[in-house]
């Protein structure tokens, strides 16, 4: 997993800037809207692939809950990156069904074997993307320490995914 620092200045930035996110759609942060509108292929440095930079854009919209604007870029993405953004916004709506639609889109990928060796350390055990769609639905809203742990996951998640779709965008 990558550290703020070593990404280029403006994603770090909204990097420090982020905070953990809530299970459900949360209010979108308007103090970084135009930053996230800015964003575009330069601000990766070397692009090696366009559809990783889209998958980071995607991230970093629904990192700052712009639902609607991560899931335009989502959709359009037809690769296991861009499906996995697609499945964690609906996770979040929350649209259960749908996001899980999206996690058999996802299949194996690399990103999920990151969170079962992971997340045991945030007190959670991950077996697979559908089940944790499963616990989000029943801890979102309760103000349990169960919510809590949930969002230290899906906090995981986005770090471990941010990261491999970075490396795969600039080919680091």
């Amino acid at each position: 997993m990558l550290t703020p620092s070593a990404y280029p200045a403006v994603i770090a930035d909204l990097l420090e800037a982020r905070s953990v996110v809530p299970l459900g759609p949360g209010t979108p942060d308007q103090t970084v809207r135009g930053q996230l509108a800015a964003l575009n292929d330069d601000v990766f440095g070397r692009v090696v692939d366009r559809d990783m930079a889209a998958a980071c854009r995607s991230g970093l919209w629904i990192a700052f809950n712009f639902l609607d604007e991560s899931h335009d870029i989502s959709q359009n993405i037809h690769t296991p990156a861009g499906s996995f953004w697609h499945a964690i916004m609906h996770r979040r709506e929350p649209d259960a069904w749908n996001s899980k639609y999206w996690w058999r889109r996802v299949g194996p990928h690399s990103v999920l074997d990151q969170l079962r060796e992971h997340t045991p350390k945030v007190g959670y055990t991950f077996t697979t993307a559908e089940a944790f769609v499963d616990f989000c639905e029943r801890v979102r809203g309760t103000g349990h320490a169960d919510e809590e742990t949930a969002k230290r996951v899906q906090h995981l998640e986005w770090d471990l995914l941010f990261a491999w779709c970075f490396e795969r965008a600039t080919g680091a």
